[in-house]
């Protein structure tokens, strides 16, 4: 026992030094207080509420009872082996799997008190303020200003081009792509790397001024580097959005989110403070693939 939670502690240790630049720590063993996570105050209102959730795709049950509440301004990471229900469960948050046919959702879930399932929710609507990053960067073949104006057009949300000039610029600021791109507006964004193509891909996500950023393994196609700007910019969002991130790295997770929740066999096993998680879980299994013994 006393092995895996060094190595847990040791692991989260080494994904702050990494965030606050600092060299990782030398052993998974080495002793140092664990980072202060976000404590969600439990007097407020979440800013999903999600209860009981069911999910099947025909008559296969992927999501079985989940229960959680995720509160606004903070990183909440999904972890687990795969195939055990974070995707579709990140999906069901803007009701991405609408799109695929025999699905069914048994359950509620609540943005801001309000059932996203409800017949009188306007779809488009919720989407628009359930932003979606995916796994794979998907730049549309045109600008980089028309990839981030793009859904400022069909929400028709500027009334001038000098707005939507600003507009574009500033997601782009927020998104941290400005300075590489300023010059360049008006060029393919398939001519941008990968790294780039997926903040644009950011940007045009936020363009449209969301409330909550659901992301996709955002960084798993990438090399180091840029992995290192995406998180970084993660970590940066929360202050103005909330954010759900899917992620197989385990490093990733304790580097960026506040709260941890773990997955398996689409069940919600638990879910804490991301420091927790990493050096005390409450649960067995947790340990276990926390620490590498299975996943």
């Amino acid at each position: 026992m006393e092995t895996a939670t060094g190595y847990a502690r040791g692991m989260l240790l080494n994904a702050e030094a990494a965030k606050a630049g600092q060299p990782r720590a030398p052993g998974a063993d080495s002793p140092a207080p664990a980072r202060e996570s976000v404590v969600p105050n439990p007097e407020s209102d979440p800013k999903i509420a999600v209860a009981g959730l069911n999910f099947y795709y025909g008559p296969n049950r992927v999501l079985d009872g989940v229960t959680l509440k995720i509160h606004p301004n903070q990183v909440t990471a999904l972890i687990g082996p795969s195939g055990c229900g974070k995707s579709t469960f990140l999906r069901s948050l803007n009701r991405m799997n609408d799109i695929v046919p025999g699905t069914r959702v048994e359950g509620s879930i609540l943005i801001d008190g309000q059932d996203i399932y409800a017949p009188s929710v306007d779809v488009v609507d919720l989407r628009r303020r359930v932003g979606m990053v995916f796994q794979k960067s998907n730049p549309f073949p045109k600008s980089i200003f028309e990839n981030v104006a793009y859904g400022l057009r069909i929400n028709r949300m500027t009334r001038s081009r000098e707005e939507l000039g600003g507009r574009v610029e500033a997601s782009l600021k927020a998104a941290a792509l400005w300075d590489e791109v300023r010059d360049r507006l008006h060029a393919s964004a398939l001519s941008l790397s990968g790294g780039q193509q997926q903040r644009l891909c950011i940007a045009r996500a936020l363009a449209v001024e969301p409330e909550i950023l659901l992301m996709d393994e955002p960084a798993s196609a990438l090399d180091p580097i840029a992995t290192q700007r995406i998180e970084e910019l993660v970590y940066q969002l929360k202050d103005r959005y909330t954010i759900v991130i899917v992620t197989h790295n385990m490093q990733q997770a304790a580097r960026v989110s506040d709260v941890t929740a773990f997955f398996w066999l689409g069940k919600l096993i638990e879910s804490d403070l991301t420091n927790k998680i990493f050096t005390a879980p409450a649960e067995k299994l947790t340990e276990d693939y926390v620490t590498g013994r299975f996943g």
